[in-house]
């Protein structure tokens, strides 16, 4: 029994989300999937369209809501996997020469994300899942880096279940609404990376206080 047609009522016959929704038709959730590891592999295609409309053909039946989960993440851990070993293999200078050639994507979005892997670490692959361009990007630095490939995946599959999660379920619940998802995915980025901004800043005050204490304590000792 084939599953029915997406009827949505936006009418996404053009563009991604007719892209994406003719993925899932043909494809269900394996669809689903695919469509989210080439978002990977190419950031400009937007994960804020492609995953609540996910979400919206689950609560149609086209899919179920599990399947939907399932496979969006599995794609996500894909794409994040060969982004990995594009970097890991391909080293900086011809990674970089390969993304100057590639179509509306910018080598200063890739830049940004390397400094950002060097100055957050683990805390970067985790909640670069939840940032447009960056959710794809950090998979790089991490392959250029020699990120242990366990602890990769590990942290990839946990953000981008979170991630997905979130804005698959949101395009479950609101229906035929399911295209304004996109319009709160931007504040919801910014405030993961303000959260991780203001971590840093906590971590490194605690550092310095640690440290400045430890010299009292020399001093005193020494005195």
């Amino acid at each position: 029994m084939h599953p029915a047609p997406l009827a949505l009522p936006q009418e996404p016959a053009e563009g991604f989300a007719g892209w994406a929704a003719d993925l899932i038709d043909a494809l269900g959730a394996p669809g689903a999937g695919l469509a989210i590891a080439l978002e990977n592999l190419f950031p400009p295609l937007p994960s804020e369209v492609i995953l609540p409309l996910t979400g919206f053909a689950a609560g149609q039946g086209v899919l179920s809501l599990a399947s939907a989960l399932f496979w969006t993440t599995l794609g996500s851990v894909a794409g994040a996997a060969a982004l990995y070993w594009l970097g890991a293999l391909f080293g900086r200078e011809r990674v970089h020469a390969l993304w100057a050639r590639l179509p509306l994507v910018r080598v200063s979005d890739l830049e940004r994300t390397e400094a950002w892997f060097l100055r957050h670490g683990t805390k970067a692959v985790l909640l670069g899942r939840m940032v447009p361009i960056f959710r794809s990007l950090i998979s790089v630095p991490a392959g250029l880096e020699r990120m242990p490939l366990p602890m990769f995946l590990g942290l990839t599959t946990v953000g981008s279940l979170a991630w997905n999660s979130v804005l698959v379920m949101s395009g479950y619940w609101l229906g035929d609404q399911w295209d304004t998802v996109g319009d709160y995915v931007g504040v919801l980025s910014e405030a993961v990376l303000l959260l991780v901004a203001v971590a840093v800043v906590l971590y490194v005050v605690v550092r310095v206080r640690s440290r400045a204490a430890g010299r009292a304590r020399h001093r005193r000792g020494a005195g």
